[in-house]
């Protein structure tokens, strides 16, 4: 996308009126992550209902249109205006092309986003964990690195973090709408797992009823949620501290949407868990209170679902960075190998005098 003049952008900037529309997409789509987004900086809290204003459009628009496959041409079409700064006279539109031109989202990004609207349209199956993962990656872990953008961390630790953290968070939802989707025809659940536990996951779509069976698949799938929260939150200390109040706080109400399913007996086609207000308001508290020690963030490898998005947004830089300290710890690692060498001659020479 063309970079657009101070002025111009100015001009795209939305009026009080229409960031209200954007708050109020955010309050009834998402009530916990409005919740958590009430503890971001006032800039990066518009720009992050922008986001998910546009996302939550997009997923609405497919939802909508069942598979025609008409809804996925109609986002690329307008995300191809988007990027070229002439978006169309939509507000999730505008307000997305502001946010892509004053944090400078890549393409490859959204596109992402919008490739996972394309396997719902075609009624894709998932057959193994890391099928799930990919699609997760796409419909979840894009979120997560364009909101990692906004606060500002192009960092690809902390970009991985965040992708990991979209994976834990789309396995929740996953695991909480398992009977939803079945009666809309759709299931994310990874079928090896279901049939491993003496499922058909043909016959479940013909006929989604809960069962212990049922329990063991949506308890596995959280335990996966569980690993990756526990690397994810890694990730926060890498982000501004005016920003980690609000992503501690949205990553606890997720994962007590998987504590709420695990003590309903991992039954989410009778019911779907949900945290109230009460609890949210505790787990918020809980965010705000000072930390004595972050831990560190995990310079661990990005899973394979995940690594495209965080080479598509991490600043190049920090690839040089990370090749130097590389460097310099393979002329230490060489160093020592020799100063090793040399001692074990020295004791050699003076064995034999």
């Amino acid at each position: 996308m063309k970079h657009l003049s101070t002025a111009r952008l100015k001009a795209m900037e939305l009026t009080d009126a229409e960031r209200e529309a954007c708050h109020a997409s955010i309050r009834t789509g998402s009530k916990s992550f409005y919740a958590a987004s009430m503890l971001l900086p006032r800039d990066t809290r518009f720009a992050a209902r922008a986001l998910y204003a546009f996302c939550r459009h997009s997923d609405d628009l497919v939802d909508e249109n069942g598979n025609s496959r008409v809804a996925c041409a109609e986002l690329e079409n307008r995300l191809e205006k988007i990027y070229a700064g002439t978006p169309s006279d939509l507000l999730a539109d505008r307000a997305f092309a502001y946010v892509v031109e004053r944090y400078k989202i890549p393409r490859a990004v959204p596109s992402a986003l919008i490739e996972g609207f394309r396997w719902d349209e075609a009624g894709r199956n998932y057959e193994i964990l890391e099928d799930v993962l990919d699609y997760s990656a796409r419909v979840a872990s894009t979120v997560g690195v364009m909101m990692t953008l906004i606060m500002g961390s192009r960092d690809r630790h902390v970009l991985a973090r965040a992708a990991e953290l979209g994976l834990a968070m789309q396995l929740t939802n996953i695991a909480r709408d398992v009977g939803e989707d079945a009666r809309n025809g759709r299931l994310y659940l990874p079928q090896a797992w279901m049939r491993d536990a003496g499922m058909s996951p043909e016959q479940f779509l013909r006929n989604p009823t809960h069962s212990q069976q049922l329990a063991t698949v949506i308890s596995r799938l959280l335990g996966s949620a569980d690993e990756l929260y526990r690397s994810s939150m890694t990730g926060v200390s890498g982000l501004p501290m005016n920003c980690q109040t609000a992503i501690r706080a949205a990553a606890s109400i997720y994962r007590e949407i998987g504590r709420e399913i695990a003590r309903n007996d991992h039954d989410s086609v009778s019911a779907r868990a949900f945290t109230g207000r009460g609890k949210k308001l505790a787990l918020m508290g809980t965010a705000v209170l000072p930390r004595l020690v972050e831990p560190p963030v995990a310079r661990t490898a990005p899973p394979p679902s995940i690594a495209f998005l965080v080479e598509a947004a991490a600043d190049p830089a920090s690839r040089s960075d990370e090749n130097a300290v590389s460097r310099f710890i393979d002329l230490l690692a060489a160093a020592q190998k020799r100063h090793v060498a040399r001692t074990a001659r020295a004791r050699r020479g003076l064995s034999r005098a």
